[in-house]
């Protein structure tokens, strides 16, 4: 800027020679012509310029106006009393109406300034809003910070985790020390540390955060409102965080309270069944070998249903809460589907259910354990849906590399408003919660046991006609 000022001065001066030339030589005028001729010269100087410019052009046209066009002329002698009162009112007028011009310039620049610097605050409230979680919140601050304010650097010193975000540099340049102390309660609010400035952040009275910003050339108003917009965009970054702890604490216990429930319902069958044949057995001592061997098989096979039902129960709460490993091996799913069937053996014995199969399946890698989980939990969706009478029919096959398990009962369906919603974890629909005892939790699970497998697990339905379908692809290995 200031390079350019001795060029400006000239081009100034030069354009009151060319005036004088041109009322002089060219197309003569009097002295009152002359005079506006440069009063408007000077005016326009000043608005584009600036005063310095526009008071030196004045001088010089007081000057030439004096020697070219008040008598005696080519003297700088003023001959005629009242011509000094004009060159004077002249100079004066010039001076002034330059003074005023360069004002009114400085002003209009400072309004725009004002105006840009309103429309990037507002920018970057915007943007801090529309900050996702995909990265540090911090990170992508101090990101759209210097995107938007046109900074060479930035870095933003976050105090209740002691980190460092730094954008256009790889590291904080030797300023921990003083965003360290810009961010301690006695801690300036702006400093300046060339080329950097050090601005505290806080929210009211306590300090949350600094930042030191290199190209920044906003004022000290400015270098606040951002301060106090990046100390909401923290505080409400840690409202979020806070608010997904209580979350997922709420959800814990809800998901402890509803996996004691289900246990206590589901355990109620074989430990019935177990103290019943116990119980016989006891009271009768002589009973024949072959009643007794019988009430023995029967207390052992509940027995062993019981530990599956235990585990199945330590595996949901473990799937709900952690990443899902798979151990998986080379099986059959035909010998997996007949085990889930086994092991529901008294759930399914007023059902009338249909295998379907078309031909053998081949063997693939999975996780058996998780996947009879799986299946597990779709056929007993469709047991609680339906009526005893009702028949449910499991289907598998495998077409187009893919192999799928249908789970289909002829139940009253699910509306077409809740099907996207009926994997969400603990989600039940409104009609049926009060009536049908349940968790939510089955369809998540079995939801994330088939994607973990990198399968599918989808549904179709319309009323009389549910079908739950996993689709797991065949390598070619696998099929071969």
């Amino acid at each position: 800027m200031l390079r350019r000022r001795p060029v400006r001065v000239l081009v100034a001066l030069s354009g009151v020679v060319l005036v004088t030339y041109v009322a002089y030589r060219v197309i003569p005028v009097n002295a009152t012509t002359v005079g506006f001729a440069y009063l408007l010269l000077i005016l326009i100087v000043a608005s584009t310029w600036g005063f310095l410019e526009a008071a030196l052009a004045s001088v010089l046209a007081t000057l030439v106006f004096n020697f070219f066009f008040l008598p005696p002329v080519g003297t700088f002698t003023i001959a005629d009393p009242q011509n000094w009162v004009a060159l004077s009112s002249f100079l004066a007028t010039s001076l002034i109406a330059s003074r005023l011009s360069a004002k009114a310039k400085t002003r209009a620049s400072e309004a725009v300034e004002r105006q840009r610097d309103l429309e990037r605050l507002y920018t970057f409230s915007r943007a801090m809003l529309l900050i996702d979680r995909s990265a540090p919140f911090a990170k992508q601050l101090v990101e759209k910070l210097a995107e938007i304010f046109d900074l060479q650097a930035a870095i933003l010193y976050e105090r209740h985790v002691g980190e460092f975000y730094c954008v256009g540099i790889s590291g904080p340049e030797g300023l921990e020390d003083d965003l360290r102390l810009a961010a301690l309660p006695e801690g300036l609010s702006a400093k300046h540390r060339p080329p950097y400035v050090i601005v505290g952040v806080r929210r009211g009275s306590e300090p949350v955060a600094s930042m030191a910003l290199r190209g920044a050339t906003m004022p000290d108003s400015v270098l606040q409102g951002v301060a106090n917009l990046v100390a909401i965009g923290l505080e409400r970054a840690r409202a979020q965080d806070l608010a997904q702890q209580v979350e997922a604490a709420r959800q814990s216990e809800q998901l402890r309270t509803t996996l004691i429930d289900a246990m206590a319902h589901e355990f109620k069958t074989p430990l019935t069944l177990i103290k019943a044949a116990t119980t016989s057995l006891l009271a009768n001592p002589n009973v024949p070998t072959e009643s007794r061997q019988e009430q023995l098989t029967i207390a052992d096979e509940e027995a062993e249903h019981l530990r599956e039902l235990i585990d199945d129960a330590i595996e949901m709460a473990r799937l709900d809460t952690t990443r899902i490993e798979l151990h998986p091996e080379m099986a059959s799913l035909d010998d997996t589907l007949q085990d889930v069937l086994a092991s529901m053996r008294t759930e399914i014995d007023e059902h009338p259910v249909r295998v379907l199969s078309h031909g053998p399946l081949p063997a693939m890698a999975f996780d058996k354990r998780l996947m009879k989980l799986a299946v597990r939990q779709l056929l007993d969706n469709a047991l609680k849906y339906t009526s005893a009478e009702t028949a449910i029919e499991m289907r598998a096959q495998v077409k187009d590399g893919v192999l799928s398990v249908e789970v289909t009962d002829h139940g009253k369906g699910i509306p077409a408003d809740e099907q996207s919603r009926i994997f969400d974890r603990f989600y039940r629909s409104p009609s049926v919660k009060r009536q049908i005892p349940g968790s939510g939790l089955g369809l998540s699970i079995a939801h994330g046991i088939v994607r973990a497998h990198n399968g599918e697990l989808t549904v179709s339905s319309r009323p009389g006609l549910t079908t739950f379908r996993i689709s797991l692809p065949v390598h070619r290995e696998e099929a071969a």
